[in-house]
């Protein structure tokens, strides 16, 4: 996941923090997911709410982030908004040198550092709510997919399957078969 510009407003110092909890807020835009190379959504306006609460040897991060995101449909490839709430839990713990762990919910710091980048935490729990099949219909707003795009894709499919007969009408693919 390599970002093409730091996302600097995404950086939490929590050095100069007291023992507790504290709250940080960030808006998410285009320009934020323009910073990912590939990204699956490309637009979008959320809220990322992040609580932090910061103990002796760990930090523990709760995000809440509502909104929408410009999704495809999968049917008839039109736009459409699709709404996003996801509350995610990353625990960030301090060893003497950054050591990789096991657990997903465990992230490694060294006690070196001052602050943390939580704009690929916020991208990935983004990325993985993104539904797998997107279709207008199912978005629950009364969108409906574009009639006409479906009818020209089905257009489009049936010339294919013609195409299809027309070869298996071919005698050269008979003899082909013979050879199963």
């Amino acid at each position: 996941m390599l970002q093409l510009k730091p996302l600097k407003q995404f950086s939490i110092p929590f050095t100069g923090l007291k023992i507790g909890k504290h709250l940080f807020d960030f808006e998410v835009d285009n320009n934020f997911f323009d910073a990912f190379e590939y990204s699956l959504v490309k637009k979008g306006s959320l809220n990322v709410a992040v609580e932090l609460d910061k103990q002796e040897t760990m930090l523990i991060l709760q995000f809440r982030i509502n909104g929408t995101i410009v999704l495809d449909c999968d049917k008839c490839l039109a736009e459409f908004n699709a709404p996003l709430e996801v509350q995610e839990r990353q625990i960030v713990k301090f060893a003497e040198d950054e050591l990789e762990s096991d657990d997903l919910e465990i992230i490694s710091l060294s006690k070196k550092e001052s602050e943390i980048d939580v704009s690929a935490l916020i991208y990935e729990f983004i990325t993985v709510s993104v539904p797998y099949i997107k279709i207008c219909e199912q978005n629950g707003d009364g969108q409906k997919c574009d009639q006409e795009m479906i009818a020209r894709l089905e257009s489009l499919a049936v010339g294919s399957q013609e195409e299809e007969q027309e070869q298996s009408d071919d005698p050269r693919w008979a003899a082909l078969k013979k050879l199963k």
